[in-house]
């Protein structure tokens, strides 16, 4: 039982268990669990169609100097509804803006979208900040097993996958994506079920007192 508010943010490797892990703590914390949600959220905020932002969910934006540097200073100001509202840097400030209301109302976790970046920027109480990785052949395994697929492809989407994300957080926040600085608690699954891992991120919210 949760003694007071907090807020979740799952960064995750493809492959790492994280999003099974987000599931599983929002069914057992009784917390509201935010994916893909967001995105409709988002799209309903601007009224620009939710396939739209799917195209561009946790991709970089296509401005070759941000890409170069990493950081887009305007990544955290109010979007716009002017004929910038379709671009990627746009769509991504009304995904900021949702999560920061659905933070700001209730305890609940987020997954990925920069999400732990948006509400430290936004000075978010009551914030833990998680980071799920794994070693290659444990990634490989997890998405052989859940995508129903081989070994070969099961690589190609790995590393596709990390890429897009690394790109993604590097453009928007100008800070790298695995740096385990960012986080509160990074969890290494390689050896872990998704239960015992579940177990370390209670047993974090026990000592930090949000958790009988």
């Amino acid at each position: 039982m949760l003694k007071k508010n907090v807020v979740i943010t799952i960064d995750r490797l493809y492959g790492s268990g994280g999003r099974i892990m987000g599931q599983r703590l929002s069914e057992e914390l009784g917390i509201p669990y935010y994916n893909e949600e967001i995105l409709k959220m988002a799209s309903e905020e601007s009224a620009v169609g939710e396939q739209l932002f799917r195209l561009n969910d946790e991709k970089a934006g296509n401005n070759l100097f941000f890409r170069a540097i990493g950081g887009l200073k305007s990544s955290l100001d109010e979007p716009s509804l002017d004929d910038d509202i379709t671009s990627p840097e746009n769509l991504f400030r009304f995904q900021a803006k949702a999560i920061r209301q659905v933070a700001a109302s209730q305890s609940c976790i987020i997954m990925g979208r920069c999400a732990d970046f948006v509400l430290d920027a936004a000075n978010q109480e009551n914030l833990v900040k998680l980071f799920v990785y794994c070693d290659l052949s444990s990634c490989i395994r997890r998405v052989e097993e859940v995508d129903k697929v081989d070994a070969r492809e099961a690589l190609r989407r790995v590393n596709r996958i990390s890429k897009e994300r690394r790109d993604y957080y590097k453009y928007y926040t100008g800070k790298e994506w695995e740096d385990m600085a960012n986080y509160d608690l990074p969890i290494n699954t390689s050896a872990l079920t998704v239960d015992e891992a579940m177990e370390l991120v209670k047993k974090y919210l026990q000592l930090k007192g949000y958790l009988d």
